[in-house]
């Protein structure tokens, strides 16, 4: 019997009721050691977001041209499409820069198959442009980044990751038992080469909030010698993909390498 799952996307084949029950039990395992996750009035604040569209018509942003412009591809958060990336894409063009999509639709967590594939175009994108490519990874995404970098310092010039769980507790996000069930493995066993705390061979820049809702900011800021410089920000999970601090604070980064 074959059950189809909407959540997992039109690429996904449909799940058999032995996978979905397994699936289910990932999500519904116990914590042996209960993470730290951000406080609930935190997550309350990330559904603010749906009014982000109509907060933007009362604000605007002062982009300054480039100094010099880069190549950046952009790695949305677990569940997110690169949609939700078009506002802050449309900055960073704005700005002269390059800003490229991952190459995928929803990110449904990592695998061996898309990691090789995004290796492909990391590399033919550095290739293209003729210099190396800044990875921006929201959430989830940062993992990514990270584990490209890892595996491609030729090809990446800087990672800056927003909210991503890089540090201690796997655990300690609202997140984890939703990924468990939709990606198919446990949160502390992501079918990566290299350890998800280990600090890439390239400049490496965490992005982090004490608002947070989802991710613990702890996880996300990390500690020193697993990434290079934290820089904290006020906004919401949800925020780093469109708050104007955190667009502010990616154009400072690409100014800088």
């Amino acid at each position: 019997m074959a059950i189809k799952t909407s959540l997992l996307g039109g690429d996904t084949p449909h799940l058999s009721a032995e996978e979905l029950s397994r699936r289910l039990a990932l999500a519904r395992e116990p914590e042996e050691e209960p993470a730290e996750k951000p406080k609930l009035r935190h997550l309350v604040g990330e559904f603010g977001w749906v009014f982000e569209p109509v907060r933007r018509q009362f604000r605007s942003l002062d982009i300054p041209q480039a100094s010099s412009p880069q190549t950046v591809m952009l790695i949305p958060g677990f569940g997110a499409h690169p949609l939700r990336f078009r506002y802050l894409a449309k900055q960073l063009e704005q700005a002269g820069h390059k800003a490229k999509r991952w190459g995928y639709g929803f990110n449904l967590g990592p695998s061996k198959e898309n990691l090789e594939g995004l290796a492909q175009r990391v590399c033919d994108l550095s290739e293209r442009y003729d210099r190396k490519v800044v990875l921006v990874g929201w959430s989830l995404g940062g993992l990514f980044a990270r584990e490209l970098a890892k595996q491609h310092p030729d090809c990446v010039a800087k990672v800056v990751t927003m909210g991503s769980p890089f540090s201690g507790n796997p655990r300690a996000n609202w997140g984890w038992r939703a990924y468990q069930f939709i990606a198919g493995h446990r949160v502390d066993e992501p079918p990566i080469a290299n350890p998800i705390d280990e600090k890439p061979p390239v400049e490496t820049v965490a992005f982090w909030s004490p608002r947070d809702g989802v991710v613990s900011p702890r996880s996300a800021c990390g500690k020193p010698g697993e990434r290079d410089r934290a820089v904290a920000l006020r906004c919401t999970h949800m925020g780093f993909s469109f708050s104007h601090q955190c667009i502010n604070a990616i154009l400072q980064e690409l100014e800088m390498d």
